[in-house]
């Protein structure tokens, strides 16, 4: 794939398309080693591209891991709280902190990142943020019943027929039953509960319908991914090519 030069270092640093022009015609960009000519020049991912000596290392699509803390909105924008893209913007991936300054700059976020899917602003764990629209609209389509899995602390005591219940389905306002959904008991207050569907404040309604409140939700799995246990809440790391891949395959 080839983009115009311009747009690829608009697109993978802070600068805008006529700000990138201008930085090509005072010879501040070089691509494979030589002095870029005008924004026109047609450049690949595979290109080397440096712009005042920084490598500039462009991704068709991004994949992010977010252990998200809560506070901050699994959107994009908002006129009143922070984003999760505000905020992965704001914080250096896992294992940045002790580079250098002036390297950090030369790793940029796509500008086109979104999250993959929602959890509710009080909710932590594992959020999923890229560039792919295919891949997220896959993993999102309830044809494909993507298993996502929540640790959930509730304030009153659970029991096997609040299994029983889960896996047959609950009504919760919807035209149907909740799909099938597993509920592993962790201690009388806290379990595992998997669904494979995504309707709003879904999992905090089933346990309402069970007369139960949800005080503490963290989303742990989605499809082959898990939560990687070394991220503390609020840090994110870039996915390893296997875990992308990973995620393409169950499709």
């Amino acid at each position: 794939m080839n983009l115009r030069l311009d747009k690829y270092l608009a697109d993978f640093t802070e600068l805008t398309r006529s700000q990138a022009k201008k930085e090509i015609r005072e010879g501040r960009v070089q691509v494979n080693g030589e002095p870029a000519k005008t924004g026109n020049d047609k450049v690949a991912f595979s290109d080397s591209i440096l712009w005042d000596g920084r490598e500039i290392r462009g991704q068709q699509y991004q994949y992010i891991m977010l252990n998200k803390p809560a506070g901050i909105i699994s959107s994009t924008a908002d006129d009143r709280d922070e984003t999760v893209v505000e905020y992965i913007k704001k914080h250096s991936p896992v294992g940045m902190d002790s580079v250098p300054e002036h390297d950090r700059k030369s790793v940029f976020l796509a500008k086109d990142l979104f999250p993959v899917g929602r959890l509710d602003k009080d909710t932590e764990g594992l959020l999923i943020l890229t560039n792919d629209g295919e891949l997220a609209h896959r993993l999102l389509s309830p044809r494909h019943h993507v298993a996502k899995k929540y640790f959930v602390r509730l304030d009153k005591d659970l029991n096997t027929t609040d299994v029983d219940k889960m896996r047959e389905g609950l009504d919760i306002g919807e035209k149907r039953l909740t799909s099938p959904a597993a509920l592993e008991i962790l201690a009388p207050r806290e379990a595992l509960l998997t669904i494979t569907e995504g309707k709003f404040h879904q999992v905090k309604r089933m346990f309402a319908k069970l007369g139960k409140n949800v005080i503490y939700l963290k989303r742990t799995e989605m499809g082959t991914l898990t939560l990687d246990e070394s991220l503390a809440v609020g840090e994110w790391r870039v996915l390893t090519e296997e875990e992308i891949q990973n995620l393409i395959n169950i499709m």
